[in-house]
């Protein structure tokens, strides 16, 4: 392409990023004040971005088996939605310093030792993958993965980002969870404490777009026990206009000459060399287990597992 074209005139698309709630998440961090002092290591325990698709790979299976989840979700979407959650705010927003900006998150991820591809990183695959058209049997490729990346710089150093894809599981749902620390002290730990839980804040990206921040508050006339609430914005509640395709918004944007929404040549490339490793080292080692999981689950058991072997837990809402 750049044998042809300058970079300034390449607008390659992410639908991701065409969406109105990831286009939110900038404004949500860098027009308001309340959020800022908090998006660090010092209050967020961790980061979950999670895709769920309803979905198997259907008649896709001939194209899906040479590609797999990690290049089909992770190199594009869900790393894209780990920049725009991590970044620093650029100085002005424009095309050039916005993508500045989420390159520098890109760069400061610690690369895999292949030690740690086998303990950081889970493939499983859906039964009934491999009597799919065009699936060749005993296939090793994964239908849904989940990684653990550290991002080495002030802000987000210790805490670990989750990325989670995969087909045929329970219900299609995208969202970003960043979920803060226990406070420092645990005043009120006579309730039962399976009513209550960290804060929470949720970005919604699909469906029923939005965004909810969980808190705790005291059940009226019943002690000292608490509860978990939700302040909840909708945006289909908040605004009646309906929500614009995500490709129209694009298009829009290139015919504008705006690359905001759009993924520089050298952001690409730092993608693909976190995924890359990751995928080179399933394929030569098979490390780790290929698990299974049945279709319509809402997440594999064994994902569970090694979501407690991370001493964490997956954010179910």
């Amino acid at each position: 392409i750049h044998q042809v074209f300058d970079e300034s005139q390449v607008y390659r698309i992410d639908h991701y990023l065409g969406k109105e709630t990831v286009q939110n998440m900038m404004v949500l961090r860098f027009a308001n004040s309340i959020f800022e002092p908090l998006w660090n290591r010092n209050y967020i325990d961790n980061v979950q971005i999670v895709c769920s698709e309803s979905v198997d790979v259907g008649r896709r299976g001939g194209y899906y088996d040479s590609s797999g989840v990690l290049r089909d979700m992770f190199q594009n979407h869900l790393l894209q939605l780990l920049m725009i959650t991590a970044m620093e705010c650029p100085a002005r927003f424009n095309a050039s310093l916005v993508r500045d900006e989420k390159v520098k998150v890109l760069q400061a991820i610690k690369p895999f030792s292949s030690e740690e591809v086998r303990t950081e990183t889970y493939r499983a695959q859906y039964d009934g993958y491999l009597d799919s058209d065009g699936v060749p049997a005993g296939s090793k490729t994964a239908t849904f993965a989940a990684i653990k990346l550290k991002i080495e710089n002030w802000r987000w150093n210790g805490v670990p980002f989750y990325l989670s894809s995969g087909k045929a599981l329970a219900k299609r749902s995208t969202q970003i969870v960043i979920q803060f620390h226990d406070p420092p002290t645990l005043l009120f730990t006579d309730g039962p404490k399976e009513h209550w839980d960290n804060n929470r804040l949720i970005i919604q990206i699909q469906p029923d777009e939005g965004i909810r921040m969980r808190f705790t508050t005291k059940v009226p006339d019943a002690g000292m026990e608490l509860r978990t609430t939700d302040l909840d914005f909708k945006f289909a509640e908040e605004f009646t206009e309906s929500m614009p395709d995500s490709y129209q918004r694009l298009l829009l944007d290139a015919i504008k000459g705006d690359a905001s929404l759009f993924a520089r040549s050298d952001e690409v490339e730092f993608a693909w060399k976190i995924i890359d490793p990751i995928i080179k080292s399933w394929q030569q080692t098979q490390n780790p287990k290929l698990y299974r999981y049945h279709p319509g689950v809402a997440i594999p058991e064994s994902c569970d597992q090694w979501m407690h072997f991370q001493k964490k837990a997956w954010c179910r809402e």
